[in-house]
């Protein structure tokens, strides 16, 4: 058990910042993060001896994540009173440091890019472990980056969302 805790503790902090970007929400970010870990320590001795312990959890994470956005979306948006009595255009401390218009800019990005640039940018993951992750070869994984990386710089250079294209 001390080498289970050995190996995963050092990873929590970068489970919680991917968690918190992709949710925006800390206290459904931190449940992602402990069902993340439950799966883990449930299934350490399924893991691959030889494999990277990071890249595990991200997947672990990661496919948490896309099983709850499928349950969230049958459910519908959960709103709390505070921020249905909030008043809109607010303006927010973050605003101001050019922090919320990234946010807002990764917020409007589709799951798939939004992972990819989060998992490499932030995570400072490589492009084969990101792929890992995601379950998607490297070249798609450097497509969905140029993407999304064309798309949020577009966001932050117009201050207008991107307009997507429809393929027929």
């Amino acid at each position: 058990m001390d080498e289970l805790a050995a190996q995963i503790e050092p990873h929590i902090p970068a489970l919680r910042r991917y968690a918190w970007a992709l949710l925006h929400d800390h206290d459904t970010a931190d449940d992602l993060v402990q069902d993340t870990l439950e799966h883990a320590v449930r299934r350490w001795h399924l893991r691959r001896q030889d494999g990277d312990v990071r890249g595990w959890l991200f997947t672990i994470e990661h496919n948490l994540f896309v099983s709850f956005r499928r349950r969230w979306a049958r459910r519908g948006v959960h709103v709390s009173l505070d921020e249905a009595l909030a008043v809109p255009g607010a303006p927010v401390a973050e605003d101001h440091l050019g922090m919320g218009d990234l946010l807002a800019g990764l917020g409007l990005l589709p799951t798939e890019q939004r992972s990819a640039l989060l998992l490499v940018g932030v995570e400072g993951l490589s492009y084969a472990q990101a792929a890992q992750v995601l379950g998607v070869p490297v070249g798609t994984l450097m497509s969905r980056l140029s993407r999304g990386r064309e798309r949020l710089q577009a966001y932050l250079d117009t201050g207008q969302p991107p307009h997507l294209r429809r393929v027929k």
